[in-house]
């Protein structure tokens, strides 16, 4: 039987921060899961949600052969940086006024299917979105929708079912950025987000909160705040 501790999730909000960087604390959170389960001694996995807000990045999942090192320097023109990833899907952005969470969690502690994460982080989303009034949705195609707009996008990663990378929900993100690629291999989709459906300007730290208690509903958690400075980063 587990413990009511394996429940738990830590939240760490990481403020601004590049996306390399706040891969090497997602990388450093799940070690640690990996470390614990392969019997290392002192190793404990903790569940955790990191709340970041990137700088202009675009970034892909591991299909990167479908994006030529041409295309890649086109899009650093345009002053933003770019990674390849292990995720799954194609390319999309990050960058100011987009909420991105990343879930570092052990899902042998909740439900051990990616599918069924998947689902709950749309969940999540479309849960944010119908605290301001908006009706989204989820389709075949990964991610959150209102109408045939991207709102919420999702690439993961899991080994041994400790998952990385996560969502990102557009608040007041500059949708600008997102002309210059196709979103996730999506054609004729455009993109869109909290504010531009509201009208009104909704920053990320207006949307933790709802964010964070559909988190907690749809995964059957208990949330505990910490900080950085306590875990080094």
């Amino acid at each position: 039987m587990m413990s009511s501790y394996s429940k738990i999730v830590s939240v760490l909000n990481l403020g601004r921060m590049g996306f390399l960087d706040a891969y090497k604390v997602q990388t450093k959170f799940a070690r640690q899961h990996l470390d614990n389960m392969a019997g290392v001694h002192g190793a404990k996995g903790e569940n955790v949600v990191l709340l970041v807000q990137h700088n202009p990045v675009y970034t892909i999942g591991i299909r990167s052969k479908d994006y030529s090192e041409e295309y890649e320097q086109k899009l650093k023109k345009l002053g933003a940086e770019f990674c390849r990833t292990d995720r799954g899907g194609l390319i999309t952005y990050h960058g100011p006024g987009q909420l991105v969470a990343y879930p570092i969690l052990n899902l042998k502690y909740f439900t051990p299917n990616m599918k069924w994460y998947i689902c709950s982080m749309e969940k999540t989303m479309i849960g944010t979105c119908k605290h301001y009034g908006l009706n989204a949705h989820s389709t075949e195609d990964t991610g959150v929708w209102i109408g045939d707009r991207k709102i919420g996008a999702i690439g993961v990663h899991g080994r041994r079912y400790v998952t990385t990378h996560g969502v990102s929900l557009n608040c007041n993100t500059d949708l600008n950025w997102f002309k210059h690629i196709v979103p996730c291999g999506l054609e004729g989709k455009d993109v869109t987000s909290l504010s531009k459906e509201k009208g009104c300007d909704i920053d990320i730290n207006d949307a933790v909160k709802p964010f964070l208690e559909n988190f907690q509903r749809q995964f059957d958690c208990q949330l505990k705040y910490i900080d950085k400075e306590n875990r080094g980063i």
